[in-house]
């Protein structure tokens, strides 16, 4: 049996969750994972549904979701917002409440964190959000699952992460925070993350036992890390801005010469896709340093215990 404290509850932010119930996610996701390697069954959700709106195409997200809720017992609908009336002109407030009689819980992958907030309330029935141009808390799981997995534990140890401060960094950040890691971005100039996100992931480090450092220079955020951590540098809804934006983030990718002032036990981790020659070279993916094959599954993993949690 697992706990039941969290039934019904929405995963819109990392920050929104406790650092104990965080914890909570990533025990039963090992123990999830360890099941399914055994083919034991763990059918948490049997006769559940989960809707999936996207917004945005995905690989990860689409097939992480859809297939953990099979392995649960449940069922996933895809639900492309052009395919619904939501993408007609009709209200996330009606859409919440219809969906909400179909369905055992919403998985929104989206722009607006605004629109996933509104969703949420409406809806009675758990919203997790998938991503937004703000956060990516799900990601944020599969993370630290990925680093306590690998290096044994997540207090102390130092995160560094190059790049743009963007919705992997924010959720990323905090996460860190509430479970005592060390955690420092090196951004260029004008690329920092955004200033509310860094004001709760100092006071969660300050109660966990953490740190938050930013910086411009990659280098030394990079020396003596534990978890070396990069994202794409033109997401989606960026093209027209790639040209600048490549130029900007010169200097703030992940190679050989990166990994080699990052601790002797140092991982390099990337949330995908990638880019080879720009956030990160392909020798270092495939490398020996590479923990993002294993973070790519336990998006798989994360999630599956987050749902088992959640939907009643």
């Amino acid at each position: 049996m697992l706990p039941a404290h969290l039934k019904g509850r929405d995963f819109l932010r990392v920050h929104d969750w406790a650092p104990e119930d965080l914890l909570l996610v990533l025990d039963v996701a090992e123990r999830l994972k360890a099941r399914q390697r055994e083919r034991v069954s763990h059918r948490h959700l049997d006769g559940r549904t989960l809707g999936m709106i996207f917004q945005k195409p995905s690989t990860r997200t689409r097939v992480s979701f859809e297939v953990g809720i099979a392995q649960l017992g449940g069922t996933a609908l895809y639900l492309a917002a052009g395919d619904l009336q939501l993408g007609r002109g009709e209200t996330i407030k009606d859409t919440a409440t219809v969906l909400s009689r179909y369905l055992d819980g919403i998985m929104i992958r989206t722009f607006s964190q605004a629109d996933v907030d509104e969703l949420a309330e409406y809806a009675d029935v758990p919203v997790i959000n998938g991503l937004t141009d703000d956060f990516h808390p799900c990601q944020a799981l599969a993370d630290v699952m990925t680093i306590r997995e690998r290096l044994g534990a997540l207090d102390g140890v130092r995160v560094a992460y190059l790049g743009d401060g963007n919705n992997v960094c924010h959720s990323l950040m905090v996460a860190c925070a509430k479970l005592g890691a060390s955690f420092v971005a090196a951004t260029p100039e004008g690329y920092e993350p955004s200033a509310e996100v860094v004001g709760w992931a100092h006071a969660a480090a300050e109660q966990a036992g953490g740190s938050i450092e930013l910086t411009h220079d990659p280098r030394e955020a990079a020396a003596g890390a534990d978890a070396l951590y990069t994202d794409v540098w033109t997401s989606m809804g960026q093209d027209e801005e790639r040209e600048r934006r490549l130029a900007d983030l010169a200097g703030f990718g992940i190679d050989s010469a990166t990994v080699a002032l990052g601790s002797e036990r140092a991982i390099v981790l990337h949330c995908l896709p990638a880019h080879y020659g720009e956030e990160i070279a392909e020798d270092v993916l495939y490398g020996p340093h590479s923990a993002v094959w294993d973070q790519a599954e336990n998006r798989l993993h994360a999630q599956k215990a987050l749902m088992a949690l959640v939907i009643r």
